[in-house]
């Protein structure tokens, strides 16, 4: 019998035996989450010049222990507790360190999820204050189309907000769902091929309850979103990435995003990069949207979304107040509520980007948790992220 592969020794399986039925299945996702690209068509977006530095330990951080509701551990623990895959810490804007499992280089690109969401609308906000875009006007003045669906009366600012509302559910493991058939449509499931995003998109029907009231996580709103942009622009996602953010942020990696049949990008959840680039994003937004002495997002655009606005009545209506008691959602990122200030961005297996201005601190979260949501661990992984942020 022929020995093992390097691959199915580093992973504990061959790579044959990940597929699209299964690449967010644990123990698959520790490659896939990873390797996205094998799986799905995706496009991709260059990085500056330059290339990234070695990476940094975190070694005298990791043996410290952090006080949870359960207990304490050290921070060592906590992260292969919680399935992390990478992590990159920034303190004062300089980078404290990485940490990666042995499953996962340093320097490679993960999969983050939604928090592909929070970074749509930072493009949003750039086409904004561009005048280009108008986040107050109602969606079919981009998108006529929309009108026959639940958008034809929603306004982009109820896209951003995640306050449309949407006769949807975000049923991640039912695979009879309309969730299954959008993610079908994305090219993430077997099956796909047949019925475009966007095509997909224009069948979700409304609730009765007005638009901007509650606080609906739904994945759709931010797919329309990337969809608004760039008919918007006139340009596509991955080259406004590219041209607003990626290139004035000084990203040393190059990113991916993936797409459907028709080539449109996934901005809901399809973006994949390197811890550091994503904390690259977190420090840009602490420093209220400015990168290496460049202005890249509105200072007002920036304020709102992380500190003044959002609507705390409609995130008190809707299912994720558990976690951020006091908190808000504004322009697809999350205010947290508390004494800090802290905001971020969330993802599904664990995927988070968090960011503390009164320390100062961002840390970038890149995970493969088994689950897609899994509440007691979300609430402790805030509560390692603050106590982290009084230890580095």
């Amino acid at each position: 019998m022929a020995g093992k592969t390097a691959f199915e020794t580093k992973y504990g399986f061959a790579r044959k035996d990940v597929r699209l039925d299964n690449w967010r299945l644990t123990p698959f996702s520790r490659w896939s989450f990873q390797n996205v690209g094998e799986l799905v068509p995706s496009v991709h977006v260059a990085a500056a010049p330059g290339g990234e530095e070695q990476a940094k330990s975190l070694a005298s951080l990791l043996g410290e222990k952090v006080g949870l509701a359960g207990g304490s551990e050290t921070v060592e623990a906590f992260l292969k507790r919680s399935d992390t895959d990478g992590l990159a810490i920034m303190k004062s804007g300089r980078l404290v360190g990485d940490w990666s499992a042995p499953h996962m280089p340093f320097g490679q690109r993960h999969i983050i999820f939604s928090i592909s969401k929070s970074l749509t609308a930072v493009l949003a906000g750039i086409l904004e204050g561009e005048d280009v875009f108008d986040v107050e006007a109602p969606v079919t003045h981009y998108i006529p189309e929309a009108k026959g669906s639940a958008y034809g009366d929603a306004s982009v600012r109820n896209v951003l907000d995640m306050t449309v509302s949407l006769d949807f559910e975000e049923a991640y493991l039912d695979p009879e769902s309309a969730f299954a058939r959008y993610r079908r449509a994305t090219l993430w499931n077997p099956g796909g091929g047949s019925e475009s995003l966007a095509a997909f998109l224009l069948t979700i029907q409304r609730l009765a309850e007005p638009h901007g009231q509650t606080y609906r996580y739904r994945s759709p709103n931010s797919d329309m979103l990337g969809i608004l942009v760039e008919r918007a622009s006139g340009k596509r996602v991955n080259d406004l990435l590219s041209e607003k953010l990626w290139l004035p942020l000084g990203a040393a990696n190059e990113m991916s995003i993936t797409v459907d049949m028709e080539g449109t990008a996934r901005t809901a959840g399809g973006m994949s990069m390197t811890p550091r680039d994503l904390a690259r994003i977190g420090e840009m937004m602490r420093q209220g949207g400015t990168a290496n002495g460049r202005r890249i997002v509105p200072e007002t655009w920036v304020r709102d979304t992380v500190a003044a606005g959002g609507s705390y009545e409609a995130w008190q209506r809707g299912t994720m107040a558990f976690l951020f008691p006091k908190g808000r959602y504004r322009n697809k990122w999350y205010q947290m509520g508390t004494a800090s200030g802290a905001f971020c961005g969330i993802g599904i297996h664990g995927q988070w980007l968090y960011v503390n201005p009164r320390d100062e601190v961002v840390i970038a979260k890149m995970s493969s948790q088994p689950e897609p949501v899994d509440d007691q661990l979300d609430v402790d992984i805030v509560g390692f992220f603050e106590a982290l942020s009084g230890m580095v």
